[in-house]
């Protein structure tokens, strides 16, 4: 899904040159959900943000779902990313004089989407995340938990191959936190690819795979996917059984 070999991106002004990756290299698979720790200032952003085409990379390689995006224009990196990439920001990024039925539809819109097939998707996405029943709400009578389920809605109703999560619990409290966890768990069992930022070992630990950047670089992961943790829904159909 994604692949990265000794990618570098350097920041220049007229008297300083900052490294922000360097030599960085990550592969990860389609279906899996990675989580990306580090110290503040490591370049878990600036990772992001090249992942999601928002910035473009000093040199190296990046493939994202077979494509090499080196070169490309920014007509052509937007129309990939509004293809293939979903995003979920911690502060939510909704916008607060639209109720929740429009602001999924924004992104869907840029996508030159049909109203028939934008209500479609509309409707289904914040059924998906448990806002069917909201969605003419605004997000200023939502909770932090309802407001971050409907970014998630928005991402999703664009299906993408790949969701980019940045710290997408860090203004919960821990009850909302695990359910917005538990959301992005079954959304990866669906087949969404997710890679997610995140300070919380607690949350890191939930992911298939852990990847540890420091100052730029990739300095501790795992090879190979872990046992997922088992969800709330998954004991309770275990205790079924």
């Amino acid at each position: 899904m994604l692949q990265m070999k000794h990618l570098s991106k350097v920041y220049r002004t007229h008297m300083v040159e900052t490294h922000a990756l360097r030599d960085f290299s990550i592969h990860v698979h389609d279906g899996e959900f990675v989580a990306v720790t580090g110290p503040s200032g490591s370049g878990k952003t600036t990772f992001l943000n090249i992942a999601g085409l928002l910035e473009e990379f000093s040199g190296g390689e990046y493939w994202l779902d077979g494509v090499d995006v080196r070169g490309m224009g920014d007509d052509a990196r937007s129309r990939l990313r509004n293809e293939k990439i979903g995003f979920i920001f911690q502060s939510f990024n909704l916008i607060p004089d639209l109720n929740l039925f429009d602001n999924v539809d924004v992104p869907l819109r840029y996508r030159g989407f049909a109203a028939a097939e934008r209500r479609k998707r509309i409707e289904e996405a914040l059924a998906r995340v448990g806002l069917a029943s909201r969605m003419k709400h605004y997000p200023s009578e939502l909770s932090g938990g309802q407001q971050q389920r409907a970014a998630i809605a928005r991402a999703l109703a664009g299906s993408p191959r790949l969701l980019l999560a940045d710290e997408p619990t860090g203004n919960l409290d821990s009850l909302m936190a695990r359910g917005v966890m538990e959301l992005l768990e079954d959304i990866n069992r669906q087949g969404t690819t997710i890679i997610m930022v995140t300070h919380d070992p607690e949350l890191a630990a939930r992911a298939q795979r852990n990847v540890h950047i420091i100052d730029g670089q990739v300095t501790d992961f795992d090879a190979e996917p872990r046992l997922r943790v088992p969800t709330r829904d998954d004991r309770a159909a275990l205790a079924a059984v």
